[in-house]
């Protein structure tokens, strides 16, 4: 019965990584925003696998993903600094929800999970885009590196009201998904995470 169970975690979490692929190619700009800021929706998915599964499928999910968009899409910079700072923006999004859902099990638990896990991605984001990201991408691409006051009105106007633009959008999502799958998410929940 265990082993059912496990080939059948397997194969979830390969198929939402294949639906979170796939949803990462439908990406849009939001203006006033800069376009290289694109929304999104394959970290749905990946909080699907959370909180069903628990927090390393969707950790894996948000690998998987990105592996997959790094092999057919590759990347302008030749390293994959813009799926290494997606991974890492998945992550800091969906643990919040995972261990916030994990302890109330009500939609009011996502809620406030997802409020927490947007509070996280964005503060998080900036900070690493700061220290991190956007260093490495103006390295890689050869360009002058942005600092001073360009680089503090890029993180404060552009990265991080983008990343509560983007997490509230997908938390009215995940709201409504949750409502309407709510039997199956408590199966997967019995299925998966039983002790």
């Amino acid at each position: 019965m265990k082993k059912n169970v496990k080939l059948q975690s397997f194969i979830t979490i390969g198929m939402l990584s294949s639906i979170s692929f796939l949803l990462m190619l439908f990406n849009f700009p939001i203006p006033p925003f800069p376009a290289f800021l694109e929304v999104d929706f394959s970290d749905m998915p990946a909080l699907l696998a959370a909180i069903t599964m628990g927090p390393v499928a969707g950790i894996l999910v948000e690998l998987f993903k990105n592996v997959l968009d790094w092999i057919f899409s590759g990347t302008p910079t030749g390293v994959p600094v813009g799926h290494i700072a997606n991974f890492t923006t998945g992550i800091l999004f969906i643990l919040p929800v995972s261990f916030i859902f994990n302890r109330f099990k009500t939609i009011n638990g996502l809620i406030g999970g997802l409020a927490v896990g947007t509070i996280t991605m964005a503060v998080g984001m900036s900070l690493l885009n700061y220290a991190v990201f956007l260093p490495m991408y103006t390295y890689f691409l050869g360009m002058e590196p942005v600092v001073g006051d360009s680089l503090y009105k890029m993180i404060v106007a552009g990265i991080l009201p983008f990343n509560i633009v983007k997490g509230i959008l997908i938390t009215v999502i995940m709201a409504l998904l949750f409502t309407t799958m709510r039997k199956w998410i408590d199966h997967q929940r019995s299925m998966y995470l039983t002790k």
